[in-house]
């Protein structure tokens, strides 16, 4: 009777013990997937597309509004735009992953001395907006670069760019979704928006 006592004991005991283990493991967030079924990878060259694909195509991709250099970030129709690639916040990690702070990076040669990571530009008062532009730094994480990280979120069937950065636990941040703001000329600026611009990635470059 001891024996069976002890025996059930201890697989409660063991039941209870590993529970919250494999809690944490379901809690990971799910990984992000391309067009082609996918699991996005660090440090690997995507075209970020519209979804659903437009007839006649469309991207992202850099352009000098109002100065010459640091470029923005603009979203463009008849063609695919640049590619860009995705560093997470734990760079050991090679899977780019939903909910997880992550810098994005244009591969292109812009002829600017600014980096090509993206970042939330200075409040613009003559417009009222957040613009995404470039000159971000890769890595270091915190309220140094608090402007310079960016989220993937699930958005309906596809995905959306997020603005909400958890790498200063004491910074208080507006955390928005990015979409389209349409200038006085004609430039369609990604912005921090109430309107998510729905993306889906094209690997691989």
């Amino acid at each position: 009777m001891k024996l069976t006592l002890l025996a059930a004991l201890f697989v409660l005991v063991f039941t209870l013990s590993t529970e919250p283990l494999l809690g944490a493991a379901d809690a990971a967030p799910e990984p992000v997937i391309d067009t082609s079924g996918n699991k996005l990878r660090a440090g690997v060259g995507y075209v970020v597309l519209p979804a659903p694909q437009p007839p006649g195509g469309g991207g992202l991709s850099l352009a000098s509004i109002g100065e010459k250099c640091p470029l923005d970030v603009v979203a463009v129709v008849d063609d695919p735009g640049l590619g860009v690639s995705f560093t997470p916040v734990n760079s050991k990690k090679g899977r780019v992953r939903v909910s997880t702070d992550l810098n994005v990076m244009f591969s292109a040669n812009t002829g600017c001395p600014q980096s090509n990571v993206w970042k939330i530009n200075d409040y613009d008062n003559t417009t009222g907006q957040w613009f995404v532009t470039t000159g971000g730094v890769v890595g270091n994480p915190g309220r140094q670069t608090l402007r310079d990280w960016f989220k993937i979120e699930k958005y309906e069937d596809s995905y959306k760019f997020v603005y909400c950065p958890s790498v200063c636990s004491t910074c208080k941040v507006q955390c928005r979704d990015i979409g389209i703001y349409v200038d006085s000329h004609g430039n369609r600026r990604l912005a921090l928006s109430d309107t998510p611009y729905k993306v889906q990635f094209l690997c691989c470059l």
